[in-house]
Parts: C-alpha cells; structure tokens; sequence
C-alpha cells in the first residue's frame, strides 16, 4: 500500500468532473452512443463585475450545469439547447467579452464557434 501511494486510493467510478472533462468521442466509446439534441456549451471563469451573479443564475437554469476546478481553474459549464436560445444569447451577453470564456458545439470546440454557430441559433429567437 505505501508502495502505490497516493494511487492506491482511487474511486472505482470516475468524478462527475472527471466525466464532464473526457472528450466527447472517449465518452462514446466508453460508454455507448446517447441519442441527444443539437446543444451548445458555455465554459466561463468568475468574472469580476456586477453581471456575474446574473450571469450564474441563469447558467445553472440551463438544461445542464456544472461547476469544476478551484481558485484560478474554476470554471462554470452551461449546456443549451436549441430550444433555449434566448437564455442562451442572455447568458452569452454576460460572458462573452472575456477571452477565457468557451464556446462548446456539442461538447467539441469547434473553428468559429463565436463567429458563426451563436449567431446561426440567434436566428432562433423568435422576436
């Protein structure tokens, strides 16, 4: 036991954290294909200023959220669906000015992500 510490401790069953962090395709792979809609994921830090609050309360009223990391590493985890844009847009107005925050297509960080998707869903907002 002392030979293997600090491994010889381990959980069986990974994290909640540690199964939000593993790529999307590892995930399949591991446990099976999950039939799920088309979402979009913002990944932001603790923002200083007075929207943060704001910008909290509706990430944890997004279809899922979850917070990882501590101190500098924190990090908020908010997952949109498509039926969702308008929260999403409000959520993104609050965060989307620091260069720390994310945005995640379907679990995957993809080229133009801010450029081209958010707006591509705007377009779902019905006004």
């Amino acid at each position: 036991m002392e030979r293997f510490w600090p491994y010889a401790d381990l959980p069986e069953q990974p994290t909640e954290d540690e199964l939000a962090a593993l790529d999307p395709d590892l995930h399949e792979a591991l446990f099976g294909a999950r039939p799920r809609p088309f979402s979009i994921t913002i990944v932001f830090p603790p923002l200083d200023g007075p929207d943060f609050d704001r910008a909290l309360e509706i990430a944890r009223a997004s279809a899922e959220y979850r917070e990882s990391g501590h101190g500098a590493q924190r990090r908020h985890r908010a997952r949109f669906w498509s039926s969702d844009a308008a929260r999403l847009r409000a959520l993104f107005e609050l965060v989307g000015r620091s260069d720390e925050t994310e945005v995640l297509i379907d679990d995957r960080p993809l080229p133009y992500a801010r450029e081209l998707w958010l707006p591509l869903v705007w377009f779902l907002i019905l006004s």
